[in-house]
């Protein structure tokens, strides 16, 4: 199936290892020229030689390091990705990690560290993203969308810390409100909320490294298709976001998560 994303430019926002990375690998294999981003320039320089040695044209990709939770550097790094790659097709704000412990005594300092990181990151993604976008003519604009990594925390808790949760909740309702306010444009925007993934080097891998049998006999008790998630199964769904087939979805929060959650 064709997605019709052959030289659009879609700008990854912590693109150099894991889902980002994962995403950044599908994007260019449907022929998407692809701006790697993230906080450090070694791992993103390293991920870029990776893919160069996959056969990706250096060409139909660039990397900007910068801190994707500072509205200054998100701005220099579009304007940088778009100067070597044209005009933004599509934004992904994969920006998000929880340093608060558990419980409900959280200090100032970490509630502030991970709603910067986790909420604040997306929105100004997306805020920046939009201003380039929403300023071309409707017909150069054309299907271009947003998307936000979310998590099934932000819709219903799971035991995870109050900040992850609460700023994973926070990217859902900013999803649905800015669809609403530029969908009459034709702009989309969508969030992706993963369950349980699991890749080398990620918090998964390490806890299951570290206590195998348990957390197996949890994700087999929690978890409808009784296994952990993929990174290509969160690049595929967002591809079909990204691309003309999901032309008439937007606002919504695209969980993908093995049937963990227990919908009613």
């Amino acid at each position: 199936m064709d997605l019709e994303l052959g030289g659009k430019h879609v700008f990854i926002a912590g693109a150099s290892r894991g889902i980002g990375f994962g995403m950044a690998e599908a994007f260019l294999r449907e022929g998407a020229k692809v701006a790697l981003t993230g906080r450090g320039e070694g791992s993103l320089d390293a991920a870029r030689k990776a893919l160069i040695d996959k056969g990706v044209a250096e060409t139909q990709l660039c990397t900007v390091a910068g801190d994707m939770t500072a509205s200054a550097d998100i701005a220099a790094a579009l304007d940088a990705a778009e100067e070597r790659l044209g005009p933004v097709h599509c934004a992904i704000a994969n920006v998000g990690l929880g340093r608060a412990p558990l419980g409900f005594d959280v200090s100032d300092a970490d509630w502030q560290a991970d709603v910067q990181q986790n909420l604040f990151g997306a929105v100004y993604l997306a805020r920046e993203a939009l201003k380039r976008i929403m300023a071309r003519p409707a017909a150069d604009r054309e299907d271009a969308n947003i998307i936000l990594i979310s998590s099934i925390a932000g819709v219903e808790a799971l035991g995870t810390s109050l900040t992850y949760g609460a700023t994973k909740a926070g990217v859902n309702h900013v999803t649905a409100s800015l669809a609403k306010l530029v969908g009459k444009e034709g702009v989309r925007v969508n969030a992706i909320a993963p369950g349980n993934i699991i890749f080398p080097g990620g918090d998964w891998q390490k806890r299951v490294d570290e206590r195998s049998e348990a957390w197996g006999r949890w994700i087999k008790r929690e978890v409808a298709l009784r296994r952990f998630g993929q990174v290509e199964e969160i690049a595929d769904a967002a591809l079909f976001l990204a691309s003309p087939r999901a032309s008439f979805v937007t606002g919504e929060i695209f969980v993908v998560d093995g049937g963990q959650l227990r919908r009613t």
